[in-house]
């Protein structure tokens, strides 16, 4: 959860069956139409298996209408599949506040979180510290981060 600065969903700290909400990101946005100030949600949903496939890009779009969340970031231990991909792309755009549309549906891999090459898309009047603060990222003296487990 932290690697996208998420909240863990009621509390959970291991793996459970659940509503397909791991955690939770609560962001601060502008309703143009409102001319106010509005909090959305990003529900996260994490896989870890090997059995990862597009049917559960679709619970995670499904989970997002049933909870009223603005977005969906959907984390994977290995890279997604061109079919989640695709579907996820046929989720469509998040219009925010800032003028730009975002991915509804946005898919990471850890490692791509880990190394910096993945990182969540949104747009947060806060800036994203409306959640939790997180903690700086442990860097060796040559400026590299520490690897875990060679990744």
């Amino acid at each position: 959860m932290s690697l996208v600065n998420a909240q863990p969903y009621q509390g959970k700290k291991k793996k459970s069956a659940d509503s397909g909400i791991d955690g939770l990101i609560y962001f601060d946005n502008f309703d143009s139409v409102k001319s106010e100030s509005v909090i959305e949600k990003i529900i996260v949903s994490v896989k870890g298996g090997k059995n990862v496939n597009v049917s559960m890009i679709r619970d995670l779009r499904g989970t997002m209408e049933a909870n009223n969340a603005s977005m969906g970031f959907f984390i994977i231990l290995t890279p997604p599949t061109k079919v989640m991909i695709q579907e996820a792309a046929k989720a469509g755009f998040y219009q925010a506040g800032n003028g730009k549309q975002y991915r509804l549906i946005q898919i990471f891999s850890i490692e791509g979180l880990i190394n910096g090459n993945e990182q969540p898309k949104y747009y947060d009047l806060s800036w994203g510290k409306s959640t939790f603060k997180q903690a700086q990222k442990e860097r060796q003296s040559n400026g590299t981060q520490i690897e875990i487990n060679g990744i």
